[in-house]
C-alpha cells in the first residue's frame, strides 16, 4: 500500500526559510567574512610593517655597537682628520647620504670615513697576541715607519683620507695625511705642519729626536741606551717594525663596510702587510653615516656618530652615539 499524504495536524506549524531570508543571511554573512577579511589584512600588513621597523633597528644598533667598540677600544683615532685652515671643506666631519649629499667648497665628492688603530682585544689568529702587536713584543703600535700603516698607499689605502673627493692621490706612499707633504708630523704632540692634526704623519723616527727611541732613554728597560738606527722605535733591534693596523668603517651604495686588518696573508701578496684585512657589511639600507670628531681638553677627542637605515617603504631607523677614543681602556 503506497504512503498516504498526511495533512499537518492542526493546531502544529511547519518552520522553514524563505528564498528573500537565504539572501540576507548570505548577504549579511559576506559583509561579516569582508569585514573580517580586512581587518586580518590590515593586522598582517602592520605586523608586516613592525617587522620591518624592528630588521632596521636591529642592523643599525648592531652597526653601532660595533663602531662604539671599536673606537672605545682603540688607543688612536686616524680619520676623521681635524680641520685644516688652509681647505675650505671640513676634515672633522664625513658625512655621506642616499641620495649623494653634496661635497663642501672644493672638495669633489663628500665620503664618511671612520678608522681607528685596532684594539687590543683582536687575536684573529689565536696565537695568544694580539693582532696589532705586530712583533710580538707585547707592545702595541709603537715602532711605526715612516709610512705608518704599511699598505703602500698615501693614506690608508683606497680611502679618501683628507675629504677632498681624491683616493691615495699623493705620489709618496709616506704621506699619510695626503696633504702633500711627507712625514711633516713626528709624534710629539704638537701640530708642527700647522694643519690642526696632532702627530698624523711621522717619519721612521717617529718623534723626530735623531735617536733610537727617546734620545738618553733606556726604552726598552734592557740597561741600555739609544742602540740601533734612529727608525728603531723601541729599541727592540728591528726598525719601523709594529705600525698602526686601521679598522675602517665606510659607506658604499648604501651598505656600511667595516674593514679589518688580519695577521695573515689575505691579498697573496707573500708577506703580511697593511693590505691585508677583511671587508664585511655590518649594514644595508643605509642613508645617512657621519662621523665628527669633537676635541676634547679633558683628554682623547670623542667622536659623534648618526647612522640611519630606511627601508624600500619608508621607514627609518636612526641612532647617535658620542664615544671618547680609548673610553674602554
Amino acid at each position: 500500500m503506497s504512503p498516504r499524504f498526511q495533512q499537518p495536524r492542526a493546531g502544529r506549524r511547519e518552520w522553514g526559510f524563505t528564498l528573500v531570508e537565504l539572501l540576507v543571511t548570505a548577504t549579511i554573512s559576506a559583509l561579516i567574512v569582508a569585514g573580517l577579511g580586512s581587518v586580518l589584512n590590515a593586522s598582517m600588513a602592520s605586523k608586516a610593517s613592525l617587522e620591518a621597523r624592528m630588521d632596521l633597528t636591529r642592523q643599525a644598533s648592531f652597526a653601532m655597537e660595533r663602531m662604539v667598540r671599536a673606537v672605545s677600544h682603540s688607543r688612536a683615532l686616524l680619520l676623521p682628520l681635524a680641520d685644516n685652515p688652509a681647505t675650505n671643506w671640513r676634515e672633522h666631519v664625513r658625512e655621506q647620504t642616499v641620495p649623494p649629499s653634496l661635497p663642501e667648497g672644493d672638495s669633489t665628492l663628500a665620503t664618511a670615513v671612520l678608522a681607528v688603530t685596532l684594539p687590543a682585544f683582536s687575536d684573529l689568529d689565536f696565537d695568544g697576541f694580539p693582532d696589532a702587536d705586530d712583533d710580538r713584543d707585547g707592545f702595541i703600535d709603537e715602532d711605526p715607519g715612516g709610512q705608518q700603516t704599511s699598505d703602500t698607499a698615501a693614506g690608508l689605502y683606497l680611502i679618501d683620507d683628507d675629504g677632498d673627493g681624491l683616493v691615495d692621490e699623493s705620489t709618496d706612499v709616506s704621506d699619510d695625511d695626503e696633504d702633500g707633504a711627507v712625514d711633516e708630523d713626528p709624534i710629539n704632540g704638537i701640530d708642527d705642519d700647522a694643519d690642526g692634526s696632532i702627530d698624523e704623519d711621522s717619519p721612521a723616527d717617529a718623534n723626530n729626536d735623531g735617536c733610537p727611541g727617546v734620545c738618553a732613554v733606556d726604552d726598552d728597560a734592557d740597561s741600555s741606551i739609544d742602540e740601533g738606527g734612529t727608525g728603531n722605535d723601541d729599541e727592540n733591534g728591528s726598525a719601523n717594525d709594529d705600525g698602526y693596523n686601521p679598522v675602517v668603517f665606510s659607506m658604499s651604495a648604501g651598505t656600511l663596510l667595516e674593514r679589518t686588518p688580519v695577521p695573515w696573508d689575505e691579498n697573496g701578496s707573500g708577506s703580511i702587510e697593511g693590505r691585508d684585512f677583511l671587508s664585511s657589511v655590518i649594514a644595508s639600507q643605509v642613508t645617512r653615516l657621519r662621523f665628527e670628531r669633537i676635541a676634547s681638553a679633558a683628554g682623547p677627542s670623542l667622536i659623534d656618530i648618526t647612522l640611519e637605515l630606511t627601508d624600500a617603504n619608508g621607514q627609518t631607523a636612526s641612532l647617535n652615539r658620542r664615544v671618547r677614543v680609548g673610553g674602554a681602556l
